[in-house]
């Protein structure tokens, strides 16, 4: 099963704190945490703090950093196929799941792939003649919105046999 992983995080260095991550199985479940403990907004970019904050719903979504991993080793422990994690930034995306999946000294999630799938690279082969047949807007910079973006694209090209589902 393909799930497609999106994170949204204070900026784009190696001081970079997790804001939120979202998950969108293929099947259609969804996973999402906006983290309450790990960042203040002085670790914010101003890009994220004008495009990235306002977009958080923390009264409904938000969890500590601890009731994060826990509900996020509770959400793929349901599936029991194996999971194939695709991203559009794994350099930044990956680490940050994880942190999440495997930290305290759990044990990596038997059903997940030890590697993600690099959605840039898949697009990127994809011929110019489809994608412009393809209406995407901008990502809205929302985890959980842009991840069911990259669902749906990976949807749309597979459909069209412009990549293998």
């Amino acid at each position: 099963m393909k799930i497609f992983l999106d994170c949204e995080f204070t900026q784009l260095n190696k001081y970079s704190k997790l804001i939120s991550l979202a998950l969108v199985s293929e099947s259609g479940d969804e996973f999402y945490i906006e983290l309450t403990d790990t960042y203040s907004v002085e670790d914010c970019s101003d890009f994220v703090i004008q495009n990235v904050l306002p977009q958080l719903d923390l009264l409904r979504y938000g969890q500590s950093l601890v009731e994060a991993r826990a509900s996020l080793r509770s959400f793929l422990s349901g599936f029991a196929e194996e999971l194939e994690v695709y991203s559009d930034a794994p350099h930044w995306d990956w680490d940050f799941f994880c942190d999440l999946a495997s930290a305290e000294h759990q044990p990596w999630p038997v059903q997940v792939v030890s590697q993600p799938t690099n959605l840039t690279s898949l697009f990127n082969q994809v011929s110019v003649e489809a994608l412009e047949q393809v209406e995407l807007s901008d990502p809205p910079h929302h985890a959980l919105l842009d991840a069911r973006v990259l669902a749906e694209l990976f949807k749309v090209l597979a459909s069209r046999l412009v990549l293998s589902p």
